[in-house]
């Protein structure tokens, strides 16, 4: 889909009108574009960096119901937000996954144990799925002997989800690809186009990529959709910043940072997620296993510098999260030492001047303003309801778009028969299924036979590397690494330890010379140690 030319091609095509273009290939962004191309509308994505590189690469890797949310009585997000995880676990089998989580309460916790059974009985009701259930302080150590032990009074045990942000991410992009849209990655909108009397017309995009023409294309459309997240009211400048009108009714945006801490999981062994309230502030922190190592997080702190796609973990934030991993942990003794690597994303929520930053909404907000829709906050779980209410406001503006299939999967599921003629586990299958779609049978039929192996400890095969190479857009090798097999996290030093057959690979693939392949791998470098390093 992706393949050799496949930007050049995308590129040439731009000379022609769209009914609707998307900026912002994140999983907000994503989806819009998905459902605009499954409703028949001529779509077209730009991202000025690579397909989630931003906030939807960084988030917690949740696909969850926000039972905390419950607390500050946002029920009907609740609500939406089950509904959506029990779609995507149905839907994306090997993509997405159920996961067990332990609530553990100690002695002084904000929430009475009766409370934490009322409002996890609210969870269950509201995703018609029971699940949880009461355990006492020798049950819950059963289930993880890693607990501190003291002053623990008991706890819940509850179920919710877990995905590869990324990749989700690049699922949906590519099914909305197969379904007619173009989308193209580091495209940086630097301009946005309005008629005499304020009415956007289109947008003026730059090639980004090293090997790209460097040229500026107007591409015209219908109506624009801003979906960038903590990066709108920069995409919005662009359109008003000479409007004082539309300045005095530009919303608050508050961008706040949520970092984490990633652990090899010999370190921090675990089985199923632990939700337990930091001692500090009492904020709920979650630990839990993914891809085969362990994380820790989130934090929630405000953001006020300048907006950057690989922001970094502070100091505070890694004291904060190794507090509360020594006090929930005791006994694993772990310090910063033990840390194989972090990241952080920035979210944007509705400011209403709460001094906790946690308190905040987590609903999306949308705004219309003379052919700009601007749509930002909200949660990976609910990017569907997002893209159908975004594009159901569009209506009056595109005729084409006469209603939105609300019953409609999320993306296609092909049948597990698709990979039963291939010497591989049943497991697998269905984990390459989840993490490709209809790509998993030409990934593994075109692979060698040598490369349908793990990348050391990994869940990844070689063969997704070289097929990421061949047909998933990369232009750098950080797009690679940190988004298309996540390497970049699962494995001690960024995966430097097995650079030299992934330089092989992508050579093979990209046509990287040397002199480019040196460029590539000392940026990255250079970004393991900025931004997801616990020295950063």
């Amino acid at each position: 889909m992706w393949s050799n030319g496949w930007r050049n091609e995308i590129w040439s095509s731009l000379d022609q009108p769209f009914d609707l273009i998307v900026i912002g290939g994140g999983i907000t962004g994503g989806g819009i574009f998905l459902e605009a191309a499954r409703a028949g509308l001529k779509t077209l994505l730009v991202e000025a960096h690579d397909f989630a590189s931003g906030t939807s690469s960084r988030s917690s890797k949740l696909v969850h119901g926000g039972f905390r949310y419950l607390k500050n009585g946002q029920i009907k997000m609740t609500f939406d937000s089950v509904r959506e995880r029990e779609r995507l676990l149905r839907e994306g089998r090997g993509l997405i996954n159920q996961i067990g989580f332990l609530i553990a309460s100690y002695k002084g916790d904000r929430l009475p144990m009766w409370a934490l059974g009322l409002g996890l009985t609210l969870y269950d009701l509201l995703a018609l799925k029971w699940g949880h259930k009461y355990y006492a302080v020798e049950g819950l150590l059963d289930l993880c002997p890693q607990l501190n032990p003291q002053g623990l009074i008991g706890g819940y045990r509850y179920f919710d989800a877990l995905t590869d942000d990324a990749r989700l991410v690049l699922r949906i992009i590519r099914e909305g690809v197969l379904r007619g849209g173009f989308a193209i990655n580091y495209a940086q909108v630097e301009r946005i186009l309005r008629t005499n009397s304020g009415v956007v017309t289109g947008v003026i995009i730059q090639d980004m990529a090293p090997e790209g023409l460097q040229s500026k294309v107007e591409v015209q459309s219908t109506a624009v959709i801003n979906a960038t997240g903590a990066w709108a009211d920069e995409v919005r400048s662009k359109a008003f910043q000479s409007s004082q009108k539309h300045q005095e009714r530009k919303p608050k945006i508050r961008r706040l940072r949520g970092s984490h801490l990633v652990f090899p999981q010999e370190k921090l062994p675990l089985t199923r997620a632990v939700s337990i309230w930091h001692p500090k502030d009492k904020r709920p922190v979650f630990t839990f296993p993914w891809e085969g190592v362990t994380l820790v997080g989130t934090t929630d702190v405000d953001y006020d510098t300048k907006m950057e796609t690989n922001p970094c973990i502070s100091q505070a934030e890694v004291d904060y999260l190794l507090e509360i991993i020594r006090f929930t942990f005791p006994s694993l003794e772990l310090g910063k030492e033990d840390v194989q690597s972090t990241f952080s994303g920035i979210r944007s929520v509705v400011d209403t001047g709460k001094e906790d930053p946690s308190k905040e909404s987590r609903e999306h907000m949308l705004w219309y303003e003379n052919g700009l829709l601007t749509i930002t906050g909200g949660k990976l779980t609910t990017f569907r309801l997002m893209a159908h209410q975004a594009l159901n406001l569009l209506k009056r503006e595109i005729p084409e778009l006469c209603s939105i299939d609300n019953g409609s999967p999320v993306f296609d599921s092909p049948n597990l028969k698709l990979l039963t003629h291939v010497p591989i586990e049943t497991s697998e299958a269905i984990r390459l299924i989840g993490r490709h779609g209809r790509d998993a049978k030409l990934l593994v039929e075109t692979a060698n036979p040598s490369e349908l192996s793990h990348v050391e400890s990994t869940g990844n095969l070689w063969a997704e590397i070289r097929w990421a190479a061949k047909s998933e857009g990369i232009i750098h090798l950080d797009d690679l690494l940190l988004r298309r097999v996540r390497l970049g996290h699962l494995l001690p030093g960024g995966g430097l330890q097995v650079i030299d057959r992934i330089k092989k690979i992508v050579q093979e693939e990209l046509s990287w010379n040397d002199k480019r392949w040196n460029e590539e791998i000392t940026s990255y470098k250079l970004l393991l140690e900025k931004s997801y390093s616990i020295n950063s």
